[in-house]
């Protein structure tokens, strides 16, 4: 910083504003100071920049999965894009944070952020007490909603209830629900998150059938939320006793295994199976065939979250209010779906 003062001609303080708070200088002196650190080479080290400031200007994704097996997933390409939007609109740069040795609380002292967007965790996680203790900024995303928490979700159960109440009009009883895994024993009543609300919305439109999760023919599975995953559940219901009529899956990347398998195992959707997936991807609309799906507003849901976790790292002391917004989602009927044959 003083080569850089002295082949400009100024203060060495005046190049750390030029560096840290350009408002403090005119135009004339801050070209003057930036064309002398070029001709120099020089830069700021980011590291002794943070330990400085304290701050990173940089926003961190807590995610559930390793990197290779979200990037599997178009779901995270969308919710990507909607964070994406806020930190350059913002000025900030995105860290993504994978569990590490498997843990997702070992992950969050190693990042060098000013807070996290936390995608898929409850409330009562020790990761979200970690942040609590360490008194970092945060927003759930897809979790529950608490007042004392910024946090985006959508309206799960609507989505989903909409849809079972279309399939049984159609005639269908017997059932599958692919569920993503959610490492709990006792089966579905004891999920939570979007999992549960989703299975929630399936039981309500169940109920208006006089049916139950326990009834003949209504079958619950759950497997990693992954193309595979989608795969194996089919392979799984086809070998069974009781074939479903339909498959309701509870994210589009299963569905598209489940599709998958269907056409390598020479079996007709929707001729023998419907088929159904939640979120909307891009390959839904063009798949073969086109899935019939729920659409909801991922972009949006990034786009959000990002927003509300900029807000409370500007914040000088901690909020009073905490944002909430729920979204909501549509029923998309395609190709995949049609009345049972029997």
């Amino acid at each position: 910083m003083q080569d850089v003062a002295d082949r400009a001609n100024v203060s060495k303080t005046a190049v750390s504003f030029a560096f840290n708070d350009s408002s403090r200088l005119s135009e004339a002196t801050l070209q003057n100071i930036l064309r002398a650190a070029a001709e120099l080479g020089y830069t700021q080290d980011p590291a002794a920049r943070m330990l400085r400031t304290r701050r990173t200007n940089s926003l961190g994704l807590l995610l559930p999965q390793q990197i290779d097996s979200i990037l599997e997933n178009p779901y995270y390409t969308q919710f990507l894009q909607g964070i994406g939007q806020t930190c350059q609109r913002e000025g900030f740069t995105l860290l993504l944070v994978p569990p590490l040795r498997g843990s997702m609380l070992k992950a969050i002292p190693h990042a060098a952020v000013d807070g996290f967007v936390v995608s898929g965790l409850e409330y009562d996680r020790g990761e979200v007490a970690a942040f609590r203790q360490r008194g970092v900024p945060f927003v759930l995303v897809d979790s529950e909603l608490h007042d004392d928490v910024p946090s985006v979700e959508i309206d799960d159960s609507q989505g989903i209830e909409e849809l079972v109440r279309h399939l049984l009009a159609l005639g269908h009883r017997r059932v599958a629900f692919v569920a993503f895994e959610t490492g709990t024993e006792g089966g579905w009543t004891q999920w939570r998150g979007p999992v549960r609300r989703r299975m929630q919305g399936a039981v309500a439109a169940l109920a208006s059938a006089g049916l139950t999760p326990q009834s003949d023919g209504v079958q619950v599975l759950e497997v990693p939320c992954t193309r595979a995953g989608g795969a194996n559940a089919f392979h799984r219901l086809w070998a069974g006793a009781d074939r479903p009529t339909v498959i309701v899956t509870f994210s589009d990347i299963m569905a598209l295994g489940v599709l998958d398998a269907a056409r390598d195992a020479g079996v007709s959707v929707p001729g023998d199976v419907s088929v159904t997936g939640f979120d909307d991807l891009a390959e839904a609309s063009w798949a073969h065939p086109s899935l019939t799906t729920i659409r909801q507003p991922i972009v949006t849901k990034g786009r959000l979250a990002a927003e509300y976790l900029v807000e409370s790292i500007a914040a000088d002391q901690p909020p009073t209010h905490h944002p909430h917004q729920r979204l909501q989602t549509a029923l998309l009927l395609r190709d995949s779906v049609a009345p049972p044959r029997d």
